[in-house]
C-alpha cells in the first residue's frame, strides 16, 4: 500500500511562557495593579478574591478562571477574610480562537484542574526559584533540566486546558458517544437510523413516543425497533432517553442555567423525574455531576 501522511493543524499554539505561579495570598494582600502585552490566566483554588479587569470588578470564587488579554490593566484585591489561594500564569498567544476568552469568566472541571496540577509540576522541573512568589518577573531555567521534555509538556498542558474551555464554552454541540452517526450502506437501515437520530437532535426538548416517531419518520414500528436493536443494542426510547441526558450533560458543564431550567428545557414533566432518570443512566444525581470537581492535589515533584 501506498500511504500517505497527513498534516496535523493547530487549533491554538502556546510557545512562550512568561510566568508560571501558585501561591496563597495574606487576607490583607494589595497589589497595585499592572498591564503587559500577554495572557495572564488566574485561577482560584481556595477562597475568593475580587479582579479588576480592564473598568470591570468580578469576583471569583473556588474553580473560576478569568483570562486577561494582552495590555488589559488588572488587579487582584483580597477581602480581608480568607486568604486565597491562586493559579496565574502568564503566556504569549496569538492563535485567533483566543479573541473567544476575552472578557470571559469560566469554571474549570478535574480535566482543567489536573492539567493546571501538571503545569506547576513541570514548572517545578524547568525553573529555579519559587513559584510562590507573586513578584518574580522572569523564569530562570534550570541548568541541567530536572526532567526530560518538561518544557514541552507545560506548553501542551496549557494548550490542552485551552482546547477543552473553548470547546465546552464556544463550540456547543451535542455528545458523540450515543450521537454518533453511521456510514451509509446500500440496502442497510443505516439511512434511515440516521435521518430518525437528526430527527431526534431537533426535538430533544419534546417527549416523544414511538408512535410518533414512526408517523413522522414514516417507517413501521417493529422496523423502527430493529433499526436501533441492530446499531445500538438498545431500543429506540431508551436511546432517545440517553440522548437527553448526555444533553443534560453538556448544558451542566455549560453551566449556563440551573437544574430546574434544563429539567424544562428538556422536557422533562418535573425537576423529580428528571433526577431519578438523570441517576439512572448516569448513577448519580445531576447535583452530585455539577459538582465532582477535584480539588487541585498536591504531588511530589
Amino acid at each position: 500500500m501506498a500511504y500517505q501522511s497527513v498534516e496535523l493543524k493547530d487549533s491554538i499554539s502556546i510557545k512562550k511562557i512568561v510566568s508560571v505561579h501558585y501561591f496563597q495570598y495574606m487576607s490583607d494582600f494589595s497589589f497595585p495593579g499592572e498591564s503587559h502585552n500577554f495572557w495572564e490566566l488566574i485561577c482560584v483554588d481556595r477562597g475568593e478574591i475580587d479582579a479588576i479587569a480592564g473598568d470591570r470588578r468580578l469576583t471569583l470564587k473556588k474553580g473560576n478562571i478569568l483570562f486577561h488579554k494582552p495590555n488589559e490593566f488588572h488587579n487582584v484585591l483580597t477581602n480581608g477574610r480568607v486568604s486565597p489561594s491562586l493559579v496565574v500564569i502568564g503566556f504569549e498567544c496569538h492563535s485567533e480562537c483566543m479573541k473567544a476568552f476575552e472578557d470571559q469568566l469560566m469554571n474549570i472541571q478535574d480535566t482543567e484542574k489536573e492539567l493546571l496540577a501538571q503545569i506547576i509540576i513541570e514548572a517545578r522541573n524547568t525553573f529555579s526559584g519559587r513559584l510562590d512568589d507573586p513578584y518574580q518577573e522572569q523564569l530562570i531555567f534550570l541548568e541541567p533540566s530536572a526532567s526530560f521534555g518538561s518544557e514541552q509538556l507545560i506548553s501542551h498542558y496549557l494548550e490542552q486546558i485551552m482546547i477543552h474551555l473553548y470547546r465546552r464554552y464556544f463550540s456547543y454541540s451535542l455528545p458523540v458517544n450515543t450521537h454518533r452517526l453511521l456510514p451509509s450502506e446500500a440496502g442497510s437501515g443505516n439511512d434511515t437510523f440516521n435521518r430518525i437520530v437528526r430527527y431526534m437532535q431537533e426535538h430533544i426538548s419534546e417527549q416523544l413516543t414511538i408512535e410518533r416517531i414512526c408517523k413522522d419518520n414514516l417507517v413501521g414500528r417493529s422496523q423502527l425497533q430493529k433499526i436501533f436493536r441492530d446499531a445500538q443494542k438498545c431500543g429506540v426510547i431508551q436511546f432517545f432517553s440517553r440522548m437527553k441526558i448526555d444533553t443534560a450533560k453538556q448544558m451542566i458543564r455549560d453551566n449556563q442555567m440551573n437544574l430546574t431550567q434544563i429539567s424544562d428545557r428538556l422536557g422533562y414533566t418535573s425537576i423529580h423525574y428528571f433526577s431519578r432518570q438523570f441517576k439512572k443512566i448516569t448513577s448519580m444525581a445531576p447535583s452530585e455531576y455539577a459538582t465532582s470537581i477535584r480539588l487541585l492535589s498536591e504531588k511530589p515533584v
